[in-house]
């Protein structure tokens, strides 16, 4: 992301409501450069240094985007929602052969049907904002796309449409995004969310015949189901470095509308079938390359060195007291997570390392304690993040004098989003002031 990523404030106020989807779930202020950048490790650092809370949801984010490290931000979005701003389009031209203001019989997607195989040359490439209408228009069932929208002039790497589907069994909203992508942070976008951090119904990931990897989500708008808007979302990532990205909702807006169906209109077989099909690769290809990677200041490569935060995971498992066990574990690069039992309840402990963050000494470590060592410790104990009655938070931050910081938080149930499992965390504030000043932390690899 879960991901572009750990941190509450970047990552829900800027990857989005992240990935939006991301918190909310599945993207940061600029969604369209996050795409860009493929949310490189600096920016990442940057970011991070800027967060005064730890979270999880970045894993999530990172998966689906969902929202994962593109997320929604492939899509555009309406004023106001911290997407960008759209054209809008008065009529499509051509003329639409699927969805349509009088409900012509559909020539690209069918329920059950077999779905394309991947994206192919199909001659020359459409430009003009009209015809991403008429290709999202051209491939959906029987029905109306009303209100359409693009977004291709904000960023000449990013193209999107969006409309308002009418089937006659209820408005949803519905849009697609292209843009290159490759490497990790394209990866992240076709794999399934941890379901610590996101609920959701179904996720399947297939590989294409031709190379290009899919993923197929159906979950919910908002993580804590405070309202049952249903997001379902089909990602490919060609195997010449595309993405495809289409969301659907069974409501004329993704937030702030009342629900109108009981599913989004497509179904996975139709989602599979709209990302797969041949119609966008013009548009795909007039999207300008990809700008070639600088490698690092000093050499070496900007691939994380754990991006699964296995070794992170591996120090944290090594200081937990005794009579804990680990019942699931997770991470990415600078993240880890385990949920430890002790035969009491479930609880989930979460951890972030982070070198090189003397610069926010002043912003987050006010009136901390001064160790003998040099070390600032601050802790707390608060409510958890995502508005669940009942969940604690307990949390050990310190950042010792060469930069390198250390989170760590327990929280009384088996993830934030689920009701708590027990009166107090599994951890006490002792055991995990011990564990984030641990002496392993300057010796992991």
């Amino acid at each position: 992301m879960p991901s572009e990523k750990p941190f509450e404030v970047p990552f829900e106020d800027g990857l989005g409501e992240a990935l939006r989807h991301t918190g909310e779930t599945f993207a940061p202020t600029d969604r369209a450069a996050l795409v860009d950048a493929g949310l490189t490790r600096g920016r990442g650092r940057v970011a991070r240094r800027r967060a005064a809370v730890v979270t999880g949801s970045a894993l999530a984010l990172a998966a689906v985007g969902i929202g994962g490290a593109y997320g929604g931000g492939l899509l555009g979005g309406g004023q106001g929602d911290g997407r960008p701003d759209e054209t809008s389009v008065a009529a499509p031209h051509p003329t639409p052969t699927g969805a349509t203001p009088t409900g012509t019989a559909p020539t690209g997607l069918t329920p059950d049907g077999p779905a394309p195989t991947g994206l192919t040359p199909t001659g020359p490439a459409p430009s003009a904002d009209a015809d991403l209408v008429g290709i999202l228009a051209g491939l959906l069932p029987a029905g109306e796309l009303k209100n359409p929208t693009t977004n291709t002039s904000d960023t000449s790497d990013f193209r999107s449409v969006r409309g308002v589907f009418d089937d006659g069994k209820g408005d949803a909203e519905i849009s697609v995004g292209l843009t290159r992508a490759d490497g990790p942070q394209a990866d992240q976008q076709v794999a399934c969310p941890d379901k610590v951090f996101i609920t959701y119904d179904n996720c399947v990931e297939s590989e294409l015949a031709d190379g290009s990897r899919l993923m197929v989500f159906q979950g919910y708008e908002y993580p804590d189901r405070r309202e049952d808007t249903k997001y379902w979302r089909a990602v490919l990532h060609t195997s010449d470095g595309f993405l495809v990205d289409a969301s659907e909702y069974n409501a004329p807006a993704q937030k702030g509308a009342k629900i109108t169906r009981a599913d989004p209109p497509l179904n996975p077989a139709q989602l599979k079938a709209l990302v797969s099909s041949d119609e966008w690769r013009g548009q795909l290809n007039e999207l300008p390359a990809a700008p070639t990677a600088r490698p690092p200041a000093g050499g070496g490569s900007e691939a994380p060195a754990d991006p699964e935060g296995a070794d992170i995971r591996k120090t944290l498992t090594s200081l937990l007291p005794a009579g804990l066990r680990v019942r699931d574990e997770g991470g990415q690069e600078g993240f880890a997570y385990l949920v430890v039992d002790d035969g009491k309840g479930r609880s989930y402990l979460q951890i972030n390392v982070q070198p090189n963050m003397g610069d926010v000494v002043g912003e987050l470590f006010p009136g901390a304690t001064e160790l003998p060592d040099g070390t600032l410790l601050k802790t707390s104990k608060t409510d958890g993040e995502k508005g669940i009655d009942g969940i604690k938070m307990w949390t050990a931050d310190t950042i010792r004098p060469d930069g390198l910081r250390v989170v760590v938080s327990a929280f009384n149930a088996a993830d934030q989003k689920s009701p708590a499992t027990r009166e107090n965390p599994a951890l006490t504030m002792k055991q995990l002031t011990a564990i984030a000043t641990s002496e392993k932390w300057l010796t992991r690899p």
